[in-house]
């Protein structure tokens, strides 16, 4: 079935879409090639909009029109994702490991899973998590694995168990800790 051009008088073939509305809906119709062009040379997405609506347009289309959290906040995805991890590796391993040897070094039972989830020995220099690190990124990215999302939710936990360590070590130069690690 042949789609006519949505011109005035035009009886050509509309083989091109042309949006209807700003909203980003599928509502459209369709065009022929010189019409579509001629479309194309006067659409104005931001037309009829002030400066106030264009610059929070531009604003909310950083986070993709979508609300953005704080990390705080109990709903936030990766704080959710860090919290299932850690339950899930406990329930897998069938225990909860004795972590009072380590509080001399003053690390969490978040940072024991963060070292493990990375391949690092607890307490080990920052260089070293961080050479870690960037061999798991290259490893896991999704660009290096044909977009698999398994390969991508893995990524997510271990970047998540970097940032866990990274904001450890980071309290250690800010705070007095007993046991200190140059990075």
């Amino acid at each position: 079935m042949k789609i006519i051009c949505d011109w005035n008088k035009c009886n050509n073939e509309g083989k091109y879409k042309a949006p209807i509305e700003k909203d980003n809906s599928k509502k459209f119709r369709m065009l022929c090639l010189n019409h579509v062009k001629e479309f194309n040379k006067s659409w104005n997405y931001f037309s009829g909009m002030s400066d106030d609506q264009v610059l929070e347009f531009i604003k909310s289309d950083l986070t993709w029109h979508k609300p953005t959290q704080s990390f705080s906040s109990n709903d936030n995805f990766f704080k959710v994702l860090w919290n299932n991890t850690l339950k899930d590796e406990i329930k897998k391993n069938g225990f909860e490991p004795n972590y009072d040897y380590m509080n001399q070094y003053r690390f969490d039972k978040n940072d024991i899973k963060a070292f493990s989830i990375i391949g690092v020995n607890v307490g080990i220099s920052w260089e070293k998590i961080h050479i870690k690190f960037k061999k798991l990124v290259k490893k896991f990215h999704p660009d290096m694995n044909a977009g698999n999302k398994k390969f991508e939710e893995k990524l997510k936990v271990i970047t998540l168990a970097y940032t866990q360590l990274k904001n450890t070590y980071r309290k250690r130069i800010n705070g007095s800790p007993k046991h200190t690690t140059r990075y």
